[in-house]
């Protein structure tokens, strides 16, 4: 009995200097949203049980606000090791990931909470090729956005010789095929070109508008889910080379579909209550749609999908396959529309 504790002890001791002898790291964590965004928070706690997991070798310290750098250079920041993680929005870069952006295609996600699911479980299959210059580590989505602008919108036909921002390159397609222009900003720009007139409208999720000021320019409100922007959480490779084994399993335990639900859980609840937020503020409307014209706004934007078809095969995918295993997903985690 005693030689039995004896070896339980030393194997025991043996762990704990392994992971004792681990090596301290610190990694770099950017974000391009405000810090009061409910990403933040979430995200830091979710380095806080890295630390934790690790036995305090891995610590993190968060950079919100475009600090090391802008939005649109976040993928960029990542592979070439300006930050160590960072929250990507592959939308705006126009053609640079075609698959993914399938996700960002109008009427496809009715909710947040099981789209995130969806998604990510979807992705993993294609990041590490679409991807390749980083280790993605989660993929989530916003609660579903729609169109808020200037004038009222009811119809497709209504943006026409319009200027829209649109959320991603995806919905960039859809303003094309509705006969409008695009006016290319992120999010922490797009209020500034609303207030010049330089854009008339813009596609965002519903409570961020009162996040980045764009309800103080926009009065119009598109009561239709119309889309949602895929996102994704993405890691330096060297960086992630560069820790023990041990490491490794921390970060890839943390590196799951069940972690991208917990992280985007408080920003899918903060989108989910902000329609009712905008229809309680004074001066704003909040355009409600018949079937008939639900209809024919599901018509109208059909082509934007054959559009991200011819992408995707030059990308040397079956977008019909990858199309089809999107909405599997949906269908799974009771997502779908």
């Amino acid at each position: 009995m005693k030689k039995h504790l004896i070896v339980a002890a030393v194997l025991a001791a043996t762990g704990s200097m392994a992971q004792a002898a681990d090596p301290a790291v610190n990694l770099r964590m950017s974000t391009w949203v405000p810090a009061q965004h409910p990403l933040n928070p979430a995200l830091q706690a979710w380095a806080d049980d890295i630390k934790k997991a690790s036995g305090g070798s891995i610590s993190m310290t968060l950079f919100p606000s475009e600090q090391l750098g802008k939005a649109f250079d976040h993928y960029d920041m990542t592979r070439d090791g300006i930050t160590d993680f960072a929250y990507i929005s592959p939308g705006y870069q126009p053609g640079r990931f075609p698959i993914i952006g399938g996700a960002a295609l109008p009427f496809l996600f009715s909710n947040a909470e099981g789209g995130t699911a969806a998604l990510d479980s979807w992705y993993r299959q294609y990041a590490p090729s679409e991807m390749k210059d980083i280790k993605v580590c989660m993929a989530f989505v916003h609660d579903p956005g729609t169109l808020h602008s200037v004038r009222q919108v009811t119809l497709p036909g209504d943006i026409k010789g319009m200027k829209v921002r649109p959320a991603t390159s995806t919905v960039g397609q859809v303003v094309t095929v509705l006969g409008g222009t695009n006016v290319q900003a992120s999010a922490s720009e797009s209020r500034d070109m609303l207030e010049r007139g330089v854009a008339d409208a813009i596609t965002f999720p519903w409570a961020s508008i009162g996040l980045f000021g764009i309800d103080k320019v926009t009065k119009y409100h598109l009561d239709a889910p119309l889309y949602t922007t895929p996102y994704v959480w993405g890691m330096n490779k060297a960086k992630y080379a560069a820790l023990s084994a041990g490491q490794k399993k921390v970060i890839d335990d943390h590196c799951t579909t069940a972690w991208a639900a917990k992280v985007s859980a408080p920003w899918t609840a903060f989108e989910f209550g902000g329609r009712a937020k905008v229809a309680a503020q004074p001066g704003h409307h909040i355009v409600k749609l018949s079937p008939a014209q639900l209809q024919q706004w599901r018509t109208a934007v059909a082509p934007a999908e054959k559009q991200w078809a011819e992408s995707v095969k030059k990308a040397g995918q079956d977008p019909a396959a990858v199309m089809a295993s999107l909405k599997q997903a949906l269908v799974k985690n009771k997502a779908g529309l």
